[in-house]
């Protein structure tokens, strides 16, 4: 089984021209941008119209290593040193449900390991230490 850890970067509605610097500064190619306009309707958490342009996931290939990026909502903040997370892949819920279980004790849970419509299982978490994963499992879901 492989598992990566990939850099994500988190940012307060500049992920756009973020991804256009990096592009450029590290030679980089985007391989996938969605902004959360385009992501699938949540009648439950509708979409301020502010928001429909932001990021919500993009991917850049940097050499052989990737950089993923989202902005965050409008008027949910992000401190400074918490807008860089690392995001564990994983094809395997039962393995992701693991790591999950371990980098929660001693922290906190910001978003529960749970089926989404990009994952099968995912989930974020703050470790005790302060650092924040966001545990993501490839496959199909929903």
């Amino acid at each position: 089984m492989t598992v990566k850890l990939t850099a994500y970067l988190v940012m307060d509605g500049t992920a756009q021209e973020a991804i256009q610097f990096y592009e450029k500064a590290l030679d980089a190619q985007v391989l996938f941008s969605q902004s959360f306009g385009e992501m699938p309707a949540n009648p439950d958490f509708p979409l301020p119209e502010d928001a429909k342009g932001r990021i919500g996931h993009a991917m850049l290939q940097v050499g052989e290593s990737s950089l993923m990026f989202s902005d965050t909502f409008p008027g949910q903040t992000v401190q400074k040193g918490d807008n860089v997370t690392v995001c564990i892949t994983s094809g395997d819920k039962e393995k992701s449900q693991q790591f999950y279980n371990a980098l929660k004790e001693g922290g906190q849970v910001i978003m529960e390991l749970q089926e989404t419509h990009f994952s099968p299982a995912y989930g974020q978490v703050k470790d005790k230490f302060g650092v924040t994963f966001q545990i993501f499992t490839e496959g199909t879901s929903m």
